[in-house]
């Protein structure tokens, strides 16, 4: 069994840079930003001496709003180099969400991009803090956001009241070595590094606070499934916000030394270049993305041929996406993973070297040192081998808590240290785990338990659909009854009449989808998950049904 490490995310890089210097350690394809882990650990640290200029200091909570930027993995290595916790803001936020988000995080300095999207970052940012217009950065206080006293702007100038980055190595000038390395050494691996914010499907996102030692041991054994080693390169096109991209992604690289080569934002032609000219080894990506490459009209025209592994997680991986990466893209010894941001975010992953059934069919065996276990929901009796229940974990991957959030801490973290996922899942005798669904998402159809995964499974198979997803509506008579939101593939044409048929051929009669709605498109959010509470009120509002309250 692995050792785990007893080092600080900043220690990770210090110590990748003595053993790889000369290794890549980030290079970006469209920005001017390619650096060896000596070279980063040198740019890192005159940004951290930056931040101390500024007077951020250990503890201080620091949020980042931005898509892939470079700055985005020097903040994240600049801030635990200091002992500053850095935030990750989702780039979908609006106005009102970022409000929430910097007030509850209590976060005294923002970093943002100019805007992503129909997102105006900047605009927003002086809606909440309008005293910022005219002023000069430290000039100013705002009232909606008291605790906020500083902004750095990436893309730039200075907007108003804020500070460019560009300015921050200088301004870390007039810090000296032994200033920095005290501020270093205060820090310990045990101590809080990120904030990561859960999507907030239902109810308002919660903060996850997570230590260098969660994270840092979690990417090295994701790392060591995948193989890594320094003469890997890792594509991410995968957000940095969201657990893949900052731990499956980059915090997997820096453990193995590996050199990161980020995507901005996904857009599956330029991933697709990316991998052809940097000769990527390894890709990220939730099967949407895998399936968007694959389908792409273009996609013969690259070559993968220095594709070896990678990750296909965030949500189910269908057959024909798992066959076409591993058959098309060269992805022999692509992995699977499982977990909760609560959790690191990993919990089980198949391994580079095992067969494809079961890369298909599990989402693997436990990482080492931690605990996994099904339980019953009700009694937390663990349950037997073959048997679904909730999903648990315990060890080194557990969150320390939800910020300010001792209630909510308290509902998913058991007395003795088990984390509730919310979510059923069996395990074999070999100790590898399969996914059945959401507890939430479970239909209870007249008493009985109807798992949405097995039954979205079966039907995918089908030539015509291109994606569907298994929801409850209301029902007086059974309670809850089955409903399917079907997306058909382009040209193909089907009718509730013809899906019914086809289900009858392959599942028990109570389980057939007594509604079908079509959907030009899923709704996910920025991860690539499907959320599935946006489809029932859909189908509930398309059915003339009550709408369900989530």
């Amino acid at each position: 069994m692995s050792q785990l490490w007893e080092i600080t995310l900043a220690g990770v890089i210090r110590h990748m840079a003595e053993k790889y210097p000369d290794s890549d350690c980030v290079c970006y394809r469209d920005k001017p930003f390619r650096y060896t882990y000596s070279g980063f650990l040198g740019h890192v640290n005159a940004v951290a001496k930056g931040f101390l200029a500024l007077g951020i200091r250990k503890g201080d909570h620091v949020a980042i709003w931005s898509t892939n930027y470079p700055e985005w993995i020097v903040t994240m290595f600049a801030t635990a180099t200091i002992g500053a916790v850095m935030v990750t803001v989702n780039t979908n936020y609006k106005t009102a969400e970022a409000e929430y988000l910097l007030r509850q995080s209590d976060t005294n300095t923002l970093i943002l991009m100019k805007g992503f999207k129909d997102s105006d970052y900047v605009g927003s940012v002086y809606e909440l803090a309008p005293e910022m217009i005219g002023a000069r950065a430290g000039e100013w206080e705002s009232r909606r956001l008291p605790r906020l006293k500083r902004v750095i702007y990436l893309d730039g100038g200075e907007p108003d009241g804020m500070i460019s980055w560009d300015t921050l190595a200088k301004l870390g000038e007039s810090v000296s070595d032994g200033e920095l390395e005290a501020a270093y050494d205060a820090c310990g691996a045990h101590d809080v590094v990120n904030i990561q914010y859960t999507s907030g499907t239902t109810g308002f996102p919660k903060g996850v606070m997570l230590t260098h030692y969660n994270i840092v041991n979690d990417g090295m054994y994701i790392g060591d499934n995948m193989a890594l080693t320094n003469r890997d390169r890792l594509c991410i096109p995968v957000p940095f916000f969201h657990c893949f991209g900052c731990v499956l992604g980059i915090t997997a690289c820096v453990t193995h030394g590996a050199a990161m080569v980020p995507v901005d934002h996904f857009n599956p032609a330029v991933v697709m270049e990316t991998i052809q000219a940097e000769r990527c080894t390894a890709v990220h990506g939730v099967p949407t993305m895998f399936n968007m490459m694959l389908s792409h009209p273009d996609f013969d025209k690259y070559d993968f041929s220095s594709l070896r592994t990678g990750i296909m997680a965030g949500s189910p991986c269908p057959v024909k996406d798992m066959t076409g990466v591993i058959e098309r893209m060269n992805m022999r010894e692509v992995t699977i993973c499982y977990g909760l941001t609560e959790a690191s975010p990993v919990c089980t992953q198949t391994n580079a070297a095992e067969d494809m059934e079961r890369r298909v069919s599990t989402i693997g065996r436990s990482l080492p040192n931690m605990e996994c276990a099904v339980v019953d929901p009700e009694t937390f009796e663990e349950l037997p081998d073959g048997v679904p229940g909730e999903f648990v974990v315990r060890g080194f991957n557990v969150m320390k808590g939800y910020y300010n959030m001792p209630e909510a801490t308290a509902q998913v973290i058991t007395p003795d240290g088990w984390l509730r996922s919310g979510d059923v899942c069996n395990r074999d005798a070999d100790g590898y785990f399969r996914v059945e669904g959401r507890i939430k998402d479970m239909i209870i159809r007249g008493g009985e338990n109807i798992y949405p995964m097995e039954l979205e499974n079966s039907f995918r198979v089908n030539p015509k659909i291109h994606d569907v997803q298994v929801v409850s509506v209301p029902d007086e008579r059974f309670g809850e009854e089955v409903c399917a939101c079907i997306q058909l593939k382009p040209g193909g044409e089907m009718d509730a009449d013809e899906f019914r048929n086809y289900t009858l051929e392959r599942i028990a009669r109570h389980k057939v989808p007594r509604y079908v709605v079509f959907v030009d498109e899923m709704p996910m959010n920025a991860a690539g998950k499907i959320q599935k509470y946006k489809l029932r009120q859909l189908a509930a509002a398309r059915l003339g049904l009550a709408p369900e309250g989530e």
